[in-house]
């Protein structure tokens, strides 16, 4: 079904249609002449607009002008009495979709309405299939089966059907983008556009014109009319990434289209109301920002309605190989190398490293990999985590590892810090991180103890082994 606008200054015929294609179960607005039909256009957003081709005023030339202008997508069929009909095609050769020509019955409009609509869908499934690469957000492309991410997925199943509003949480790099298209693709509003914005890359004046728009001469540069992200979202998902970093001003724009579906463009004077379900995402801390005062503690409510927090890589240890592995296709292909796997070497580090750039840092450090690598498979020394690694390297020059200030250091607190970046790269894990350091996880146990170096919440060192007692001397 599709929102459908009639202009025709025939008002039986325009109200017959109205009638029929409403009972089709389209939503259909109406226009007594062009100049009217103009106005709607510029008020919102329609799949297809039925237009006659002579009116008083503007003409059915004028809408199509007006509908290419400012909604390209947007299907134009045009009714025409016999005498005008080469004006008609030379009209389609313009842009219009189709023509009918006086009389017809209700059937034959449906049925070119229903073509508009299909082509429609089609071009929308094909930009978003070269845009965004949608099979990437069926759940079983989605790699990984760890734990963490399949309580993940299990929730993206239940929400993805519904409208409801979606907040994902998660640290950089951590994959929010990938399940907010996996929930739009998932949902009833699939064949709809799925729009993404940025909301810490832009300026604030930039942002409201960016998710708005803006009407010519709204502000200097405003040139020309600007249809904003939410008329582009509608009928379909508007993703809004690091929505924490919007200013109070934009926060409560958004609080608006949230309760009311309504908004006006900068510079504009016209209420526009969208269908558009937002998915938010953050990697900050909502909840304290709106103690301090820093974000609307009204929409975030709004927006925390299913909360789903992304696992950081660290946590998803059985997942990070597959990710190592689908990175090696993707940019072996890329780069056209023969490389198609990973040494036992390189796949311990990985397992090893903590990972503070979640999947992000991953791909790009397969990518370096590839570059790198000489043979046919990765080896340890071409992954350069944190560009200093320690394992296996003996003989290097470790004179950039550590730092003395001119002041002096203890060499306590030295060992200290090494003994924790090491448990950091680990994941906290204490055998791990004394291989990292080649001493034996029983020494790793006793200068954690002896040294005081406190645990992150949720972990905690394992207890201290107790020596056995000394034999007194005979």
């Amino acid at each position: 079904m599709g929102r459908i606008l009639i202009a025709d200054d025939h008002d039986a015929l325009r109200r017959g249609l109205v009638r029929g294609l409403a009972d089709a179960g389209h939503e259909v607005e109406e226009a007594s002449n062009g100049n009217a039909a103009i106005e709607r256009l510029h008020d919102g957003y329609f799949d297809v607009v039925l237009s006659d081709l002579k009116m008083g005023g503007s003409d059915g030339l004028d809408v199509l002008r007006t509908t290419r202008a400012l909604h390209p997508t947007t299907a134009v069929i045009l009714m025409t009495a016999f005498g005008s009909v080469n004006t008609a095609v030379e009209a389609m050769k313009n842009g219009a979709f189709d023509y009918v020509q006086k009389p017809f019955e209700i059937e034959e409009m449906e049925v070119k309405i229903e073509k508009a609509l299909e082509v429609k869908r089609m071009k929308n499934e094909l930009e978003y299939l070269r845009g965004t690469q949608q099979d990437i957000y069926d759940f079983d492309k989605i790699v990984g089966s760890s734990p963490a991410l399949s309580r993940v997925l299990d929730i993206v199943k239940k929400v993805a059907k519904s409208n409801t509003t979606v907040l994902i949480r998660g640290e950089t790099g951590t994959g929010k983008e990938l399940i907010a298209g996996a929930i739009h693709h998932n949902s009833l509003r699939a064949s709809r556009n799925f729009v993404k914005v940025n909301c810490a890359a832009l300026q604030e004046n930039l942002l409201e014109s960016e998710l708005f728009g803006h009407e010519k001469g709204a502000f200097t540069g405003a040139d020309k009319q600007r249809i904003g992200r939410f008329e582009q979202a509608d009928g379909g998902s508007l993703f809004l990434d690091e929505i924490g970093d919007m200013s109070p001003s934009t926060q409560a724009k958004i609080l608006r289209v949230l309760q009311e579906h309504e908004f006006e463009r900068l510079g504009g004077t016209r209420t526009l109301r969208v269908d558009v379900r937002l998915i938010a995402a953050t990697n900050r801390d909502l909840s304290a920002m709106v103690q301090s005062g820093q974000f609307r503690e009204d929409l975030y409510y709004r927006l925390n309605v299913v909360s789903i927090e992304m696992p950081p890589l660290r946590e998803r240890k059985d997942d990070i190989v597959p990710l190592a592995n689908t990175f090696i296709r993707k940019f072996a292909g890329e780069l056209k190398k023969k490389i198609d796997a990973l040494e036992p070497d390189a796949q311990k580090l990985l397992m090893r490293y903590n990972w503070p750039g979640n999947i992000r840092e991953l791909e790009n450090t397969i990518e370096r990999a590839i570059l790198l690598a000489e043979g046919r498979a990765i080896a340890g020394g071409d992954l350069r985590l944190g560009e200093v690694s320690t394992v296996g390297g003996s003989g290097r020059d470790h004179s950039a590892v550590v730092k003395i200030p001119p002041t002096g250091i203890a060499l306590e607190d030295i060992e200290r810090n090494a003994l924790v970046e090491a448990l950091k790269m680990s994941n906290w894990v204490q055998k791990d991180a004394a291989e990292l350091l080649s001493i034996s996880p029983r020494v790793m146990n006793y200068k954690i103890k002896t040294l005081g170096i406190e645990f992150p919440r949720g972990r905690r060192a394992a207890p201290l082994q107790q020596q056995p007692p000394v034999a007194a001397a005979s």
